[in-house]
């Protein structure tokens, strides 16, 4: 099968008053584009609402629109990773599903890349319409926060909503990472990328999905993926630290032999308080880095896949196998598709080649 010249991956969860209208504006969006020579993925992150029907719905009716149905809700990060890597585009636009991010930019972002020849194009907020105050400041404070600490230089005031070359996203696509902050990992690839400059609209309908808990859950793994600046700040501490308490030391050698020695319980527990604080902040910072090493140890696969239905050509293209599930599927693709085969599968597998060849 050829390669469609655009994919649009678009990750959805509980966005059922919004996916009508999403399909007809990508779909007329895309069309301008590049015509009829196009793909669009809606990847049901295990949504609560109608979202799957009226995704299959949507799919009876458009051959060039592909659902995936994810075996549980993994997340809007590892759900887009699972569109990213089941699209085949020349190139891929992401983009969400609540069209705060306006599908009509395509052409003007396609413009841009092939301009500027660059590998990605990725959209910088100038306006967030409908958002409370909290939510921007924190957002703006997050991100120059996050430019402070990390080595990587991630764009400010950018979300996920960005167009991306065939390359740059092959490259993406070969960090396997679990805990993951894709805006910064498209940061990390390098090749060219140029911003362009948009306003954000409210949501269509519906309230956000990316409440203030998952929101400090991205902002952890956007610090413990790109810095460790957190770790640097606990020796540094220790250092200025070690000088106060040299400090007092000498502070109360002074009053003993000057016959005014040091007095009162205030002072001493104000002391232990800070350094207890100190201890416990470096020690949770400590078990944010030693939590995601051991969740990466296991290497379990970045998501599992339920049901596709449409035709998938980055399966193929990245050799995902698929595997038999016991019930009965009424979509025309069934299998549990994996997002990383095992070490125990790669094993047999090469056993199995060894043998055949013998």
């Amino acid at each position: 099968m050829t390669r469609p010249a655009l994919s649009v991956v678009i990750p959805c969860y509980n966005e059922a008053a919004c996916l009508d209208l999403l399909h007809a504006r990508v779909s007329a969006a895309a069309r301008a584009a590049v015509g009829e020579d196009y793909e669009i993925l809606f990847i049901n992150d295990g949504s609560k609402d109608d979202s799957w029907p009226v995704m299959q719905r949507l799919a009876a009716a458009d051959p060039r629109l592909v659902v995936i149905n994810l075996s549980r809700n993994h997340g809007h990060q590892l759900a887009l990773t699972a569109g990213l890597d089941l699209c085949s585009g020349a190139q891929i636009l992401i983009i969400d599903a609540d069209l705060q991010d306006p599908p009509e930019l395509l052409g003007d972002m396609r413009a841009a890349m092939t301009a500027a020849q660059a590998d990605v194009i990725y959209a910088v907020r100038r306006s967030r319409e409908g958002e409370t105050l909290f939510k921007k400041a924190t957002a703006a404070a997050f991100y120059r926060l996050l430019d402070r600490v990390t080595d990587t230089a991630i764009p400010l005031d950018t979300g996920d909503f960005r167009l991306m070359s065939r390359r740059a996203l092959d490259a993406f696509l070969a960090m396997p990472e679990q805990a993951r902050f894709i805006r910064g990992m498209v940061a990390w690839v390098g090749f060219r990328q140029v911003p362009f400059p948009y306003d954000r609209a409210e949501r269509h309908a519906g309230e956000t999905n990316y409440p203030l808990g998952k929101m400090i859950g991205l902002a952890l793994d956007a610090v413990t993926g790109f810095s460790t600046a957190p770790l640097r700040f606990a020796s540094h501490a220790s250092v200025l630290l070690a000088g106060a308490s040299l400090l007092l030391l000498f502070y109360i050698a002074w009053g003993f032999f000057e016959g005014a020695p040091v007095q009162g319980w205030t002072s001493t527990m104000l002391v232990v308080v800070v350094l207890s604080a100190a201890q416990m902040f470096v020690l949770g910072m400590i078990g944010e880095y030693l939590g995601r090493l051991y969740v990466e140890s296991k290497r379990r696969p970045l998501y599992l896949v339920a049901d596709v239905v449409g035709p998938v050509q980055g399966r193929a293209t990245l050799g995902y196998r698929a595997e038999p599930i016991p019930t009965v599927r009424p979509e025309p693709v069934e299998g549990l598709l994996s997002a990383h085969p095992t070490a125990q599968e790669e094993s047999s597998a090469s056993t199995s080649s060894a043998q055949t060849e013998n």
